[in-house]
Parts: structure tokens; sequence; C-alpha cells
């Protein structure tokens, strides 16, 4: 009898006093983290409400703090009765000689205009960060674009932002993506048949690839269109290898004939070829005055297209912005 009820009583002790108290404790536990940890946003009132109180303390109208915050009064008021339900305490005491805080109302009133002032100073940190980043902008660009396009672009982004100091550095396709991915520049442009791996991109323009060669050369007298295949065979005046102009030509021929001259601009090339050191294939964009004087003449091509996109160019998910994002937006007017 005895053992029994022993037994009895301290399996009635854990069972229900114990683990009772256990299990609500723990439920209670749950329940108040949850409150304190994740519903923060809801029982604080936003900027807004606290600004607009503010106004009121300040000008004992809640009328006047509406016109001061470019809002109706039944707005006004609408917010205030908003903030009050979520505070569960008055604020303000309305009547027709204006509006009154009420005790309640001056405490959170403090409390707001501190949470106000970090907030401006907030404010004022992010336009620095701003104004910091919109001071300068680096542009790493492929020769091509760098040398024709450019700077047209410049030029008008200069008229925008004034006072905000652009810096370009020029090289081939390749050079540009490992100045993106170095963080050495903000924004690239890029002709090559691909994007760079770690960069996304967008289509700007397009350009053509064409032979050309001094007007002495026999290519310049031909009556036919060159074959690719003699084109891949021929030695040419080249750009530099990881160059968006030698790599179009290399995958749109399945490869190239050991270079006559390599050189590492457009610009270079072009005169070479001016002086009759040899074809070469250049940018439509790149010579067009010199065809126009006959400094250099084209050669068609039979049997393949020499085109190619042009390209903006950035890190992967790191879309421009600030004055990375107005230049690229001058690319498409």
């Amino acid at each position: 009898m005895g053992s029994g009820t022993g037994s009895g009583t301290n399996g009635g002790t854990v069972g229900g006093t114990g683990g009772g108290t256990s299990r609500g404790t723990e439920g209670g536990h749950d329940t108040r983290a949850r409150h304190v940890a994740g519903t923060l946003a809801h029982r604080v009132p936003d900027l807004g409400a606290m600004e607009l109180l503010l106004a009121v303390a300040r000008l004992g109208s809640l009328g006047g703090a509406a016109r001061e915050l470019g809002i109706t009064q039944p707005a006004a008021s609408s917010r205030i009765r908003s903030m009050e339900r979520q505070l569960g305490v008055a604020l303000v005491d309305r009547s027709p000689r204006g509006s009154r805080l009420t005790d309640a109302g001056a405490l959170v009133t403090d409390w707001a205009r501190r949470i106000v002032e970090a907030a401006e100073a907030f404010d004022a940190g992010a336009q620095a960060l701003r104004d910091r980043r919109d001071s300068r902008l680096r542009v790493a660009a492929s020769m091509t674009i760098a040398e024709y396009l450019l700077p047209g672009w410049l030029v008008a982004l200069r008229t925008q932002l004034p006072d905000t100091a652009v810096s370009l550095l020029a090289g081939n396709s390749t050079a540009v993506a490992e100045r993106l991915l170095a963080d050495e520049a903000d924004l690239g442009f890029v002709e090559g048949v691909s994007v760079p791996t770690g960069l996304d991109s967008a289509v700007i323009g397009h350009d053509r690839l064409i032979v050309v060669t001094a007007p002495g050369h026999p290519w310049a007298r031909r009556r036919r269109p060159l074959e690719a295949a003699e084109l891949a065979a021929t030695p040419l005046i080249l750009r530099e290898k990881g160059s968006g102009t030698r790599q179009v030509l290399d995958a749109a021929l399945g490869g190239l004939a050991r270079p006559l001259i390599e050189l590492s601009s457009t610009t270079a090339v072009k005169a070479a070829a001016v002086g009759g050191a040899g074809p070469s294939v250049l940018s439509e964009l790149a010579v067009g005055e010199e065809l126009t004087t006959r400094r250099l003449v084209s050669v068609p091509v039979a049997d393949v297209v020499l085109a190619r996109d042009l390209r903006a160019v950035w890190p992967t998910g790191h879309r421009p912005t600030g004055p990375a994002r107005r230049l690229l937006s001058l690319t498409r007017a």
C-alpha cells in the first residue's frame, strides 16, 4: 500500500506539475521570442508617422502638421489614430483650440525625435556614399569601341554629369574582363564572340568586320569575291590574341594562318595596312574615312559573314549604378 501510494504521488508530481509546467514555460518562451524577434517592424511606427507626431508637437495643430508634410488633415488624423492603436496608448488630445500631446505622447515624441535624428544621419551617410560613387567612373573598353564609339558617349555623359571624373582603360576584350573582375573598372565594353566568364552583358550595337588592303595589293583588283579558305590561309596584319576582332575572325574561319604582323591596337593595324604591309581585317567603324579617300580598299569575301555584337559588360549580379548606369543608357540612345 505504502509503496503504491508513493509511486502514485511521484508519478503525479512529475507528470502533472513538472511536465505541465515545463511545456507551458517552453510554449510561453517561444511565443515571447517570436514576438520580440519577429515583429519589431509591426510594433514600431514608421518614420512618416513619427515625423507627423513631431510636427504636431512643434506646431500644436494637426492641420498645420498635415500642411507642412503635404498631406490632408483626414489622412493625418488617420495616421495618428493608427499610431495610437499600434502603440496601445493615446498620443494626442484634439480640441477646437488645437492638438495637445498627452503625457504618453510627449514621452513617445522624445523617443521619436531620437529615431528621426538617427534616420537623418543614416540618410546623410547614404548620400555621402552615393556622392563618392558618383564622383568617378572607371571604364574599360576594347580598342575599337574605345577609339571610335566611346568618345561620343563620354562627351554626352559630360554634359549630364559635369562633376564626374571619368577614366578610360583601353585594351583587348580579355583585359577588359580582367579589369572588371579585379574591381578596377565600373563598366566595360567588349566586341568578342561570347561574354567572358563571370560577367553579365547587354548588347548595345552591332559591327561588321571587313577585309581591307592598300590599293596596290593584288586583292584590290580582284573581280571575284575572296574565298574564305584563301583568307584563312593568308598571313594577315592582325590584332593580338585576346582581342575581339581576332576572336571573331578565328571563329568564323575555323583557324588562321600565322600573322604577317601582330599589333596591339586598331590604329596600328590600320596604319600598317594603309602603308601597304599587307591585307587586314578591321571593323567597319574604324575604316570609313580610309575607304572614302581610297587609302584602303574593301575586299568582298564570298562565303563568310564577319558580324559581331558590341556588348556592355559588368560583374555578374552587379548591374551598373550611378554614372555607369547613365553611360549605359547613352549607348542605346
